[in-house]
């Protein structure tokens, strides 16, 4: 796979562009081991420096990236025995939320997440991630099997919102959602939401009503987008760099009012850039948490989650 740089990525490029050439005369003209090495140990030091420097709008590029782990990635990487369980029982089935039973590390859980695509095919199979409301009406009946079996509830949240098209407004894409988010604030099991792309709006909430919410070091989670955002405070879409630097919606900013519970630390350069090292950061916190959700009692989890939402925002 062709790596994908983005814009203030250009510099690491040009360099990872002439270590790439040196790469090839190497087999022709003789060897540059030395100069090469020389090349590899300052785009590294470019790429760590550059990376703990991101301002808001920065990471919202690097929460897009095209070549980040997605959903399908995680199954893949954390998961067993995974059986996918399709439809809403209403109306069809939504193919931007997937979700159905599998095991985690040896626990059987009810697992879910957005799913945005790869490339062209998948992306509009998926619908680009933005769920429609038999979406958020699957991931009602998954966590109704989930709690009339006892079995932890593990979402992954990557959307730019839900999908905003007639039909999905002629549906009840609002009811969905607000089903969905109520249905995690009740549930008597686990409930563990990892933000690990773009968190968005209420299509975001959705499947994070949980009793942690996590978010990978460069993932955002907002209520609206930075473009929406700025459209609606400048009617101009082209200020979104500044409407995300005035939003809070990176991880530290997060912590600090409560809306999330843990950071996870990304591999330098982003998850993007070591995708197995980032996925497995993403299950030993995930796993961390659940061992400490696991003891609670049904009463106790919903305490937890609603204390947890009350909390959000207040002063100590």
């Amino acid at each position: 796979m062709a790596t994908h740089y983005l814009e203030f990525e250009k510099p690491i490029a040009d360099l990872e562009a002439k270590i790439e050439e040196l790469g090839l005369l190497s087999a022709t003209s003789g060897s540059f081991e030395t100069e090469i090495d020389g090349l590899r140990r300052k785009a590294e030091q470019l790429r760590k420096k550059t990376y703990a420097e991101l301002d808001p709008w920065k990471k919202t590029q690097v929460a897009r990236h095209p070549q980040r782990p997605h959903f399908i990635d995680y199954l893949d990487a954390l998961f067993t025995d995974y059986v996918e369980l399709r439809g809403d029982r209403q109306f069809g089935d939504d193919q931007a939320i997937l979700g159905g039973l599998a095991r985690f590390r040896g626990q059987a859980v009810v697992v879910m997440g957005h799913e945005k695509g790869h490339d062209t095919a998948t992306r509009l199979t998926h619908n680009f991630g933005m769920a429609r409301p038999e979406g958020y009406r699957k991931a009602v009946r998954l966590m109704d099997m989930a709690d009339r079996f006892g079995l932890p509830v593990l979402t992954f949240v990557d959307t730019a919102g839900a999908y905003p098209g007639l039909g999905a407004e002629e549906r009840g894409q609002a009811e969905a959602i607000a089903r969905s988010t109520e249905r995690g604030l009740i549930l008597g099991t686990p409930m563990i939401a990892t933000v690990t792309g773009e968190g968005g709006s209420g299509g975001a909430i959705a499947l994070a009503a949980a009793n942690r919410v996590l978010i990978l070091e460069h993932s955002i989670y907002s209520v609206i987008s930075p473009e929406g955002a700025a459209g609606i405070l400048w009617r101009d879409g082209a200020r979104a760099r500044d409407a995300a630097n005035a939003m809070k919606i990176t991880g530290p900013d997060l912590l600090a009012m409560k809306i999330v519970d843990r950071i996870i630390p990304e591999p330098i350069g982003g998850a993007h850039a070591n995708r197995e090292a980032a996925m497995q950061s993403v299950g030993d916190a995930v796993w961390d948490e659940l061992q400490q959700l696991m003891p609670l009692n049904p009463a106790e989890l919903r305490k937890q989650r609603s204390d947890r939402f009350y909390a959000i925002g207040r002063q100590a």
